[in-house]
Order: structure tokens, then C-alpha cells, then sequence
């Protein structure tokens, strides 16, 4: 920059390339991100201690760039990979059976039923299950049933049970409570409801019984979950999840754009990329509105935003709560900083859709769906909207999995992926350190998708995660 550093200046953090006077915006990848707070001389470290969370570019110009984004589609040959096909079209990457609790005072039988079975050696015998996984959480009652947090709740619900990776579902209830598995048939119609089956403690003679009766369920069901074999499946059918955390200053210049590059590829052979977590494209939002495929699409995402600013308000906080402290210390300084970043995993072609939390994803393409950028919660919403496979990218670190959906992790540094190795799946850090370029990188992030959603073990999976990061979003009053 021709200018000496004024302290060291940590790997992944910024430094100035001129002055900036108190009040001037502070600008990376020719975006705001913020202002400065005090004076900023060349080479001076630029952090929390010199650079402050501001309003961002507004100029929403919606379409702007839709010309260029159909140009950034691909032409590619067609691919494969080795899926599940199930009755009525779905094509999924897993096999699970799932048990599914609709309120939280089922969680602890499905969870015992499930670890009972897993833990007996009995699904030896039926290598085409990759298991049992218990979906519990804490709510399900205590909620209006008129409201969006019913809404949510049974849509994740629902999404997880008719799942492409679910070979057959059981619903447990205690049997009073207020999400019913009849309410839910009534609204997502019974056709989809072949492949699950229900029943509630009250109903089953109490804790014991209904594990037992899980159980029982269970071991009729393994023979025909079992029946199934993998074929060739078009690329086509792929709904890619699309996931950061633990983001760190290198986010945004090796994996995420990789993933980019992976998303682009995707689209140009006719899956689906999803982009989420909207808390962290917000200051980003102008990028994505620019390649909006309709007004819309725009008029969606736009209201989408105006409505998390007006809920974290409302809630005490700010939109800059985020970056956590870890995202700090890797170098990431504001809210509008870190979503340039992680607005960089949804490439480069048209916006073509906008969706609700856990809503269904139909729309072939690049598309968003509203979730917060919590990860167990974001994950949730995208795999219950029918994501197969999610890729998520870290820098400082991340210990996360999901079922039924397969979670691929790449490193965006070389020091973490040495530093996790059984972790990782992928490292960007060669992007920096050897000179990968984005194009290689992608094409290798989407030869792991593939090879994943054939049946290859991801690190998450090998280690077990996965149980634990089922987590519905929480919306409305508890009462």
C-alpha cells in the first residue's frame, strides 16, 4: 500500500490504503461498511476501534444487473449421481427413518427410542437405512394457533417428515398438545402422507409403552425402507443449502465465492442453490436486489429486510449484533462487512425466487429463503424447504452436522484446516496460499456434492453430528 503498518496486523483483518476522516465511509469490495469513528491514517489497522456500524447503500436498483446474471449461467454438459428415487418424483441423497416429535414432551421418548436402536446392532442387517434420527425440540404447544410460529413449526415439521432423505417418518405426540399431525394432513393434503405414520404417549400407555411401540414400528418398517437402491440421477434434482459460520476476514475472498462458483454451476445444470440466513446479507441486500429476476422477487426480499429491522427493535437489539466475538477476532468488523461476504455463496446469476422460513422450494435456480443466520436454525428451515445436501463454510472453526441432509464443511483458511482435520471436508485456503483459482475451487466444491449426495461420507457425518442441530425457529409468544 506504500505505507508502513502502525501496529501488526493480525491475519485476515484489514488495513487502511489511504486516510479517512472522521465521519467518511469506509469502504471493502467497493461497498460500505461502515464509517470511520476516528481519524484513519494510511497503513493504520482498521477495526472496532476506528471503524462504527452506519446505515448502508440504499440505491435499490432492482434488475439492474439481470442482463449479466442469465449471462453468468453456465453452459455445462449434463451430470449424475447415484440418489434415491422415491414414489411421486422425489430423489433423495440419505435414507433415513425419521420419528418426528410435534411437541417437546415426546422429545425424550423418540430420543431414547432412537438411541435404543441405533445402539442394538439391529440396523446391521439393512445397509440401505443410514439410520434412525429423532427430531425433537422444545415448543409445540403453548402457542397460538393462528400464529406464524404454528406456521413455521409445522412446516419444519412436515418438510422433515416428507423429506427426499426420508424413507419413512413416524409422528409422536403426547396427544393433547397443540400442533396436531390431523391438522397438518389437512393442510399439506394426505398424498404425501404415505410414507409416515403416527401415534401419542396418552394414547400408547404411557413413557415406557410408546418407546417400546417406536420400537415395535420401527422393526416393521426397516425391511421396506431397506428396499431401495441407488440409480443415476439428473444434477438437475439437486437443492444445494447454502451456509456460513464462524466467518472469519478470509470468508469473503476464498470459500464463499468458491461456493459461488459451485452455486453457479449448480444452476447452469438445473438444481437449486438457496441462499439464507438474512441477518447476514443485510448491507448486502443492494447486490442481490440488482439481479432480481421480477419485481416481486425484490418487493419480497425488500419487505423481508424492513421486517427484521423492525423485530430486532422491537427485541432490544440492532442488526449489528452480528459479528459474534469470533467473527471479530477473524477480522470481520460490522454486520455490512461480514454480508458482503456471505452474499459472495450465492454466485452470480438471477435472484429467481424469494421463500418463507421452511417453505417447499420449487423454483429451479438461485433463490433465497427468510431464516435467521443462527445455524441449527437456518439449516432447519433450508433442509425442510427439501435441501439434500447442505455446504458450509467457517473460518474460525465450526463442529456442525445435520440430518437428514449431509453437511459438507470447507475451511476458508489453510491454519484451520490443519488445525480440525477431522472436520473439514475441503480447504480454500489454497485460493491464497498456492493461487486455486475461484473457477477450480467451485468445480471441486460441486465434485464433493455430487460424490455426497452419491452416498460418500462427509466429516460431520463420520463424527455422528447431526442429532442435535435440529432447530426450528421460535417466533411468537410463548404462553
Amino acid at each position: 500500500i506504500g505505507h508502513p503498518l502502525s501496529i501488526p496486523v493480525a491475519g485476515g483483518h484489514k488495513i487502511a490504503r489511504r486516510a479517512i476522516a472522521p465521519g467518511q465511509p469506509v469502504l471493502k469490495f467497493g461497498q460500505i461498511i461502515g464509517h470511520a469513528s476516528t481519524a484513519i491514517a494510511p497503513g493504520d489497522h482498521v477495526h472496532t476501534q476506528n471503524c462504527a456500524f452506519s446505515d448502508h447503500d440504499r440505491d435499490y436498483q432492482v434488475g439492474a444487473e439481470l442482463t449479466a446474471a442469465r449471462a453468468a449461467i453456465p453452459v455445462l454438459t449434463p451430470r449424475a449421481f447415484r440418489g434415491y428415487r422415491r414414489p411421486g418424483g422425489q430423489i433423495g441423497t440419505r435414507n433415513y427413518i425419521a420419528l418426528c416429535a410435534t411437541v417437546n414432551c415426546s422429545a425424550t421418548v423418540i430420543r431414547r427410542a432412537a438411541w435404543e436402536i441405533e445402539s442394538s446392532g439391529l440396523l446391521d442387517a439393512y445397509p440401505n437405512v443410514d439410520g434412525i434420527v429423532a427430531f425433537a425440540h422444545g415448543t409445540g404447544c403453548g402457542m397460538d394457533i393462528n400464529g406464524r410460529g404454528y406456521d413455521i413449526l409445522q412446516r419444519v415439521l412436515w418438510g422433515h417428515a416428507t423429506h427426499p432423505n426420508v424413507g419413512a417418518a413416524i409422528f409422536v405426540g403426547l396427544g393433547c398438545e397443540v400442533m396436531q399431525v390431523a391438522r397438518m394432513k389437512h393442510v399439506f393434503g394426505a398424498a404425501a402422507a404415505d410414507r409416515f405414520h403416527g401415534l401419542t404417549i396418552q394414547d400408547s400407555g404411557g413413557t415406557r409403552a410408546t418407546i417400546a411401540a417406536i420400537k415395535a414400528k420401527v422393526i416393521d418398517l426397516l425391511p421396506e425402507v431397506n428396499n431401495i437402491q441407488r440409480t443415476d440421477c439428473p444434477a438437475s434434482s439437486l437443492r444445494l443449502a447454502l451456509q456460513c459460520g464462524g466467518s472469519d476476514g478470509y470468508s469473503g475472498i476464498t470459500a464463499n465465492p468458491a461456493l459461488g462458483v459451485a452455486s453457479d454451476m449448480l444452476v447452469g445444470l438445473g438444481g437449486t442453490a438457496i441462499l439464507s440466513e438474512t441477518p447476514e446479507i443485510y448491507g448486502a441486500e443492494q447486490l442481490l436486489l440488482r439481479r432480481a429476476a421480477n419485481p416481486q422477487v425484490a418487493d419480497r426480499l425488500i419487505a423481508c429486510i424492513r421486517w427484521w429491522e423492525g423485530y430486532t427493535a422491537m427485541n432490544g437489539g440492532s442488526m449489528d449484533n452480528n459479528p459474534s466475538p469470533g467473527n471479530k477476532l477473524g477480522g470481520l468488523t460490522t454486520i455490512l462487512e461480514k454480508s458482503l461476504g456471505a452474499a459472495a455463496k450465492g454466485g452470480s446469476t438471477p435472484l429467481t425466487a424469494f421463500y418463507d422460513y421452511a417453505e417447499q422450494v420449487t423454483e429451479p435456480g438461485f433463490v433465497f429463503m427468510d431464516t435467521p443466520g443462527y445455524d441449527p436454525v437456518s439449516a432447519t428451515g433450508q433442509i425442510a424447504g427439501g435441501a439434500q445436501v447442505v455446504v458450509f463454510t467457517t473460518g474460525r472453526g465450526s463442529a456442525f452436522g445435520s440430518k437428514p441432509a449431509p453437511t459438507i464443511k470447507v475451511a476458508t483458511n489453510d491454519s484451520l484446516f490443519r488445525s480440525m482435520p477431522e472436520d473439514m471436508d475441503i480447504n480454500c485456503g489454497d485460493i491464497l496460499s498456492e493461487g486455486r483459482s475461484l473457477a477450480d475451487k467451485g468445480a471441486e466444491i460441486l465434485d464433493k456434492v455430487l460424490a455426497v449426495a452419491s452416498g460418500e461420507t462427509t466429516r460431520s457425518e463420520a463424527l455422528g453430528l447431526g442429532d442435535n442441530e435440529f432447530v426450528p425457529w421460535q417466533v411468537g409468544a410463548v404462553m
